[in-house]
Parts: C-alpha cells; sequence; structure tokens
C-alpha cells in the first residue's frame, strides 16, 4: 500500500472514531437531561405526597376558608394529571399549584392557633424544603437541557445531531408570569 492510501486510511478513522464520539456525547447529554427531569418529577411527586396531610391540618382551624382549600386540592390534581403530559403543561400546572400553596400559608397569619400548630410547622418545613429541591431540580434540568441544545447546535456537531435524530429541545422549565407574584388573601 502506498503512502497515500494510509493517509486516507487515517483520515477515515480519525472521522470514523471523532463520529462515535459525537454521537456518544449526545448520547450521554440527554441522558443527563432525562435524568434532571426525573429529578424533578421525585421532588413534585413528595410535595403532592405532602399536601393533604397540611390541607387536612388547615381544615380543623380555618374551615371557612373552603374555597382556598379546595383550590389547593384541585391544583395538586391537576398537577398529578399533567404528569406525563409534556414539559410545559407539567410546568403550568405545578406553577398553578405553587400559587395556590402560597395562598394556603397566608392563611396561617390569620390564624395564630395554626400558626403555632406543631403539626403544621412541621408539614409547612417539609413543604418549605421540598419547594427549594424542586426549584435546584429545575435548575439543574434547565441547565442540561442548555448544555445538550448547545451542543447539538454547534457546527459540526449540528450535522451530526440532526443526521442521528438529535434535536433542539426548547422545553424550559420555567415560572409562570402568575407563580411569581405574591398572592392577594382576602378576609
Amino acid at each position: 500500500m502506498s503512502t497515500s492510501t494510509w493517509i486516507i486510511l487515517g483520515v477515515i478513522v480519525v472521522l470514523v472514531l471523532w463520529i462515535i464520539m459525537i454521537y456518544n456525547g449526545l448520547v450521554a447529554m440527554r441522558q443527563r437531561v432525562n435524568q434532571a427531569f426525573a429529578d424533578i418529577d421525585v421532588q413534585m411527586k413528595q410535595r403532592h405526597d405532602l399536601i393533604p396531610n397540611l390541607v387536612e391540618t388547615v381544615k380543623g382551624y380555618a374551615s371557612h376558608e373552603r374555597g382556598t382549600l379546595e383550590a389547593v386540592v384541585q391544583a395538586r390534581n391537576a398537577a398529578i394529571s399533567a404528569q406525563g403530559s409534556g414539559v410545559q403543561a407539567q410546568a403550568q400546572a405545578e406553577n398553578q399549584l405553587s400559587g395556590v400553596l402560597r395562598q394556603l400559608f397566608a392563611l396561617s397569619e390569620a390564624y395564630p392557633d395554626l400558626k403555632a400548630n406543631q403539626n403544621f410547622l412541621s408539614l409547612q418545613d417539609q413543604l418549605e424544603g421540598t419547594e427549594n429541591r424542586i426549584q435546584v431540580a429545575r435548575r439543574r434540568y434547565n441547565e442540561k437541557l442548555r448544555d445538550y441544545n448547545t451542543f447539538i447546535g454547534q457546527f459540526p456537531n449540528s450535522i451530526w445531531a440532526n443526521f442521528a435524530g438529535f434535536h433542539v429541545n426548547n422545553a424550559y422549565f420555567q415560572a409562570s408570569e402568575a407563580s411569581r407574584t405574591a398572592p392577594a388573601v382576602k378576609f
């Protein structure tokens, strides 16, 4: 074999190895995005499990606040139903749940006995901790998704990503405008 044949074979081997590295990187990044979303899902399930206990505790003290309690239960059920229906639908349902939970916690200010109830305080602390973990998990998911999208969008990765069926995913987990404002509680 001539020298030019060896050079051509060397270039082909390098290209094949390079394509394999890009493909494996894309697979790994997609898995990290999926894992990050699963972390969000775990935290939201924990939040969904805590809410019925919190609602029952509040019911004993604020029975005439039926509308707020029903809104919390409805928002929780909507959030559970939204699981598996896409990031945007799930984010919207979870943002709605966050908003009504803030209203529920605002009720504790109007009921000193409730505010002093150890069970309520414990549930509130657990839920607040879960909310913080959800925020961290959302941030991590969005970072992994950004890295994945950036890698796919860069040339020449974009050529191989498109060829292999990897596409940019714009399903970031974002807070809605409504969940960013403080709840108005009227008595």
